[in-house]
C-alpha cells in the first residue's frame, strides 16, 4: 500500500480541513481500493477532530496520533 503523507503544519483551519478534502476526493478510489492511505501531518489540534469526522461521515476509516510536536491523521479504507 502506497502512503501519501501531506504536512499542513503551520496551517490553520479551514484551510487544513479543505486541503484534505481536496486530497480525499481527488483520492477516493485508490483509497476504496486499499492502495492508497492518506496521511496528514498537522500542529492545528481542531483539524484533528474535523478531519476525521468528516472523513468517517464519507466512509473511510480513520486514526489520529499524537506525535512529539503535531498530530498525524490517517484516511484508509473502512473495514466492511
Amino acid at each position: 500500500m502506497e502512503i501519501k503523507e501531506i504536512d499542513m503544519r503551520g496551517q490553520i483551519c479551514p484551510s487544513t480541513f479543505i486541503t484534505a478534502l481536496r486530497e480525499i476526493n481527488l483520492n477516493k478510489n485508490e483509497i476504496k481500493s486499499e492502495t492508497l492511505k492518506l496521511v496528514f501531518i498537522t500542529d492545528n489540534r481542531d483539524s484533528t477532530v474535523t478531519i476525521p469526522e468528516t472523513a468517517e461521515n464519507m466512509g473511510y476509516g480513520t486514526t489520529v496520533t499524537k506525535e512529539e510536536h503535531h498530530y498525524r491523521i490517517e484516511i484508509f479504507a473502512a473495514r466492511q
